[in-house]
């Protein structure tokens, strides 16, 4: 099928409209950062999952920098609308998933890191933490469209099977869920033990709450991801498994998020010690989404770099 070179022309000004929306909103929550004041204790404590602590006191009209943050809250939406436009645009040119090559992979990765983050947004009171929580997505968001871009084309042989649409989109999708508990473990090590310390972010126990409880949710799709995979291998390769640099990382991944499960549960490593182990995994996470395709080479190297 021919490329619908029109259809690309639009995909890449709205990957690039995308970046400059995230920006914006990252300068619009680093504005409500600075100017606002710390959350109230019952605030940390709504978060932190206490019901009701706040229903008796009436609310109070918002601040300037609150409503700075909920422009910033807006922009976000509006990137990634535009952002899934991007990708929906590209699959159209090129008439497949738009995820055949490393640059779409990552496109689609921090979609899932986007919406991610927005949904946190709309269940803890979090909004501020965009300033920490998307300028890695943006991040990756500009290396994916510079040093990983890729022309739209058709997929390559190898990749010319519905495990592609499965096994990449499982693995894209749950890989961009776990970036944000990362960086919310990264959070929660600068604030735990000293309450005074960064009073403007939420309290330890909301932002531990949101690396588990997201953490909780990605980890099945990322092992599910592995799982097709492996299917996938064995019908294309003829094997299950045979340690590729990109399924070896991938595995001890896997091996470490699930250290962080049980290490959540366990007396004696919940708090600090599962925090240092979910930013490990982080660290694999961005060393596997990007730079295993730059430093070595296997039956995964398909970026087109």
């Amino acid at each position: 099928m021919p490329v619908d070179e029109t259809l690309a022309t639009y995909s890449d000004w709205l990957y690039r409209s995308a970046l400059g929306v995230y920006l914006f909103a990252i300068l619009l929550y680093a504005v409500e950062q600075a100017f606002s004041r710390a959350p109230r204790k019952a605030e940390a404590l709504v978060g932190a999952g206490a019901p009701g602590v706040l229903a008796d006191e009436p609310k109070s009209a918002p601040t300037r920098s609150e409503r700075i943050g909920r422009m910033g809250a807006a922009m976000t939406v509006l990137g990634a609308l535009l952002h899934l436009g991007s990708l929906v645009m590209r699959g159209l040119s090129a008439g497949r998933a738009p995820w055949g090559n490393m640059y779409e992979y990552m496109s689609l990765l921090c979609l899932a890191a986007v919406v991610t983050w927005i949904v946190l947004m709309a269940k803890f009171p979090i909004r501020r933490l965009g300033v920490f929580v998307l300028p890695p997505i943006l991040i990756l968001l500009f290396l994916g469209g510079t040093v990983l871009y890729a022309e739209s084309a058709p997929v390559q042989p190898a990749l010319r099977s519905y495990w592609l649409v499965i096994h990449v989109s499982v693995i894209s999708i749950s890989s961009g869920m776990l970036l944000i508990p990362g960086v919310t473990s990264i959070l929660y090590l600068l604030k735990d033990g000293n309450s005074g310390r960064f009073p403007k972010l939420p309290s330890a126990d909301v932002l531990d709450r949101m690396s588990y409880r997201t953490t909780v949710l990605a980890f099945p799709l990322f092992t599910a991801g592995i799982i097709c995979g492996a299917i996938w291998a064995e019908a294309a390769w003829g094997r299950f498994w045979g340690w590729d640099p990109k399924e070896t990382v991938a595995f001890v991944t896997w091996v470490v998020y699930a250290a962080y499960l049980h290490a959540r549960a366990t007396a004696g490593w919940r708090g600090r010690g599962a925090a240092w182990i979910n930013v490990a995994g982080f660290a694999l996470n961005v060393f596997n989404l990007f730079f295993i395709n730059l430093v070595a080479s296997g039956l995964h190297s398909y970026a087109g770099l």
